[in-house]
């Protein structure tokens, strides 16, 4: 029990550790990139005393060190400043461009599941056929091409040669603005809302981003599964249920499987925060408007308010998905416990 709250203690007091760290690297990339961002708001031929005015309004002519405790305040006060670029808070645009980034990355991650953990599983049973060398091709092609040449060479394929999948973005023209935002993801806004011709051209926009991401996934889903059940199906009590006799499926899903499932949840759960912070390149090659989109935007705009909250805010969200996952795996894993 004692080890148990000194485990639980120890995994806390790392979070606030790891929030500040993740703050103070944020700041510090604000400023040593090579932008201004005094000119990104006042403009490259705004007179000196105005740039001055507005540098000392926002306190960039101050120590880095009171530059920082300045920036920590605001952040304790839930200010991320306002974007240059929509003239919003940096706040509000990420509530609007995130539910984007999270439908497409849940769609991704489920089929990378889907598909990836009984591919590793079929590799692992078949160790050296054709079967696990063809699996293992797959598995190496989706893990060493760059994703944005997937992107490129599925839209020229899907959609610019056979016609199959619609053209960037989130909608067709038809649908825009038809369905009222409630959750922000619109496949179910547009269920929720009854329109089933939104929600079919919803899903049919998000399959082809969605397959190049779940593509990319998979090929590391399949990959860790495969280690785990080599690792589990060399085991005693794999050859102990073989002994008594049960099935082969039996053998493999129930006792070897079972006894991997919890070191992949740990897999899938980072998986997907990659996920949603590493979608960055694909929702630009399909004009998908999430916060990957919207950070590469700001970023060619020089709208640093807008690059640091969507880059703290992926941060944030890599360390909730780790936290998460910990926690699973102490819960599903009595020995941990």
């Amino acid at each position: 029990m004692k080890g148990r709250w000194r485990s639980l203690a120890a995994t806390l007091a790392s979070v606030p550790i790891t929030l500040f760290g993740l703050v103070l690297v944020t700041f510090l990339i604000g400023r040593v990139m090579p932008i201004d961002p005094v000119l990104a708001i006042v403009g490259d031929r705004a007179p000196m005393d105005v740039v001055e005015r507005t540098r000392l309004e926002l306190g960039l002519d101050k120590p880095l060190p009171v530059q920082f405790a300045i920036y920590v305040n605001n952040l304790l006060h839930g200010d991320l400043g306002r974007s240059v670029m929509t003239s919003n808070t940096v706040w509000a645009d990420i509530a609007r461009f995130f539910p984007a980034t999270l439908e497409l990355a849940t769609l991704a991650i489920l089929m990378a599941m889907l598909i990836g953990v009984p591919l590793g599983v079929l590799a692992a049973v078949r160790q050296g056929t054709r079967t696990d060398q063809a699996i293992r091709v797959i598995c190496l092609a989706g893990h060493s091409v760059p994703i944005f040449v997937l992107a490129l060479v599925s839209l020229l394929l899907f959609y610019a040669t056979l016609g199959w999948a619609p053209g960037p973005g989130r909608q067709s023209v038809a649908y825009e603005d038809m369905v009222t935002p409630v959750t922000g993801l619109l496949s179910i806004d547009s269920l929720i809302a009854g329109d089933y011709g939104a929600f079919r051209d919803a899903v049919a926009h998000m399959l082809q981003p969605a397959g190049v991401l779940a593509y990319f996934s998979m090929a590391y889903i399949a990959r860790m599964t495969r280690a785990f059940m080599l690792d589990a199906l060399h085991g005693e009590y794999v050859t102990t249920a073989r002994a008594k006799g049960l099935s082969p499926l039996r053998v493999i899903w129930r006792h070897a499987f079972g006894n991997i499932s919890v070191r992949l949840v740990t897999v899938i759960a980072l998986t997907y925060a990659g996920l949603l912070e590493g979608a960055v390149v694909t929702e630009t090659v399909f004009s998908w408007p999430g916060l990957g989109q919207y950070l590469t935007v700001s970023l060619l705009n020089a709208d640093m308010n807008a690059v640091l909250g969507a880059t703290l805010v992926v941060g944030l969200t890599y360390l909730v998905f780790n936290l998460l996952a910990d926690a699973l795996y102490r819960l599903m894993d009595p020995r941990v416990r």
